[in-house]
């Protein structure tokens, strides 16, 4: 093992050996010697044969010279304590480059490098994240490590599969603007209360996204692992457009461009203002929004108890289990068009 540390400390240090040789170079002399020794020692451990012992007794011997002359009785302790840390050193490096390969899988299969709180790789796509539960114990935190691995290879199809909207669409769905004939289909995967979303949404606009694609909604707000919902109100502004796509009223796509791209008398952003209301205030908006739109106040009623109703649940449900089961992301906003699935942020 103290060859092995050796190799790899020496590596890095290569780094900075390479720089000082260009003015010293009797020093990359005497670093090249000892690392083609070290070289020498690890190829022959990965051919399971027996390493040269004069190196890792050079190796130690030159930090202990000093130790033997002044105390003696040191040199056995810190020996073992070389062999230990020598160890720690080549599981360290080890480690590191398994998670350093697994982050990068993840990147490359999921768009984010961290597959259980995906928000939190500054490497992927900007997303909100659809997080899994915290583990509470080493036994927990294991079985996650290894889920991640089984969930990373059992998706790496998803890279080279032909994504077909088709395949991926709940039953009721909304256009979000007139669909036209002739245009290629879009699937747009948003939760009301993410903010990433919004600014999708807006850069989808801005870009004509939703003239050159006939673009399905599908609102889906993210569960948190305790049951409850990440952003406040996003379930109830998700149950209305739900509630309206399935009395075939064309109020849910109207309802998501107020709450991305409008703003209340105070020049407040009216997703803001949704998410820092009670949930009796965010209601009393969404109706009141209805009847602007034109909606009558028995239309109203009905939108509203059907939001509230086993079929939204249900509804709800399906798109859950879509997203996360099938389409397998984790983290919105999610789109689906000209055969690929984009994770994050639509620029």
């Amino acid at each position: 093992m103290v060859c092995i540390a050796a190799f790899i400390i020496l590596c890095l240090v290569g780094i900075f050996v390479a720089f000082l040789s260009i003015f010293r170079r009797d020093i990359g002399k005497k670093y090249w010697a000892v690392f083609k020794k070290a070289w020498g020692c690890v190829g022959k451990k990965v051919r399971l044969q027996k390493c040269e012992t004069n190196f890792k007794d050079d190796v130690k011997n030159s930090l202990l010279s000093k130790v033997v002359l002044k105390h003696p009785k040191w040199v056995k302790p810190l020996g073992t304590a070389i062999e230990v840390s020598a160890i720690l050193i080549v599981f360290i490096t080890i480690w590191s480059l398994v998670e350093a390969i697994k982050a990068l899988l993840a990147l490359w299969v999921f768009g984010t490098c961290n597959v259980s709180q995906p928000a939190s790789c500054a490497l992927g796509a900007e997303v909100c994240g659809i997080d899994a539960p915290e583990p509470t114990n080493p036994i927990e935190w294991t079985s996650r490590w290894f889920s991640e691995w089984g969930e990373i290879f059992i998706n790496i199809p998803d890279r080279f599969q032909k994504w077909q909207v088709e395949d991926y669409l709940v039953e009721p769905y909304t256009f979000i603007s007139s669909y036209q004939d002739n245009k290629p289909l879009a699937l747009d995967i948003l939760d009301p209360g993410c903010t990433i979303c919004m600014q999708s949404y807006r850069n989808q606009k801005a870009a004509g996204f939703f003239q050159n694609y006939n673009t399905v909604l599908m609102v889906y707000p993210i569960e948190l692992p305790d049951g409850g919902y990440k952003f406040n109100n996003s379930d109830l502004i998700a149950r209305y457009m739900h509630a309206a796509t399935a009395l075939k009223t064309e109020y849910a796509p109207k309802i998501l461009d107020r709450l991305f791209t409008e703003s209340n008398e105070q020049g407040i952003n009216y997703q803001s203002v949704l998410m820092s209301m009670s949930r009796n205030e965010a209601e009393a908006i969404l109706q009141g929004w209805l009847k602007s739109f034109g909606a009558s106040k028995d239309k109203i009623t009905q939108i509203a108890e059907l939001s509230q109703s086993e079929q939204v649940t249900e509804i709800m449900q399906n798109i859950k289990t879509m997203v996360e089961d099938r389409i397998h992301a984790k983290g919105i906003p999610t789109l689906i068009y000209d055969g690929k699935k984009h994770n994050g942020l639509y620029k």
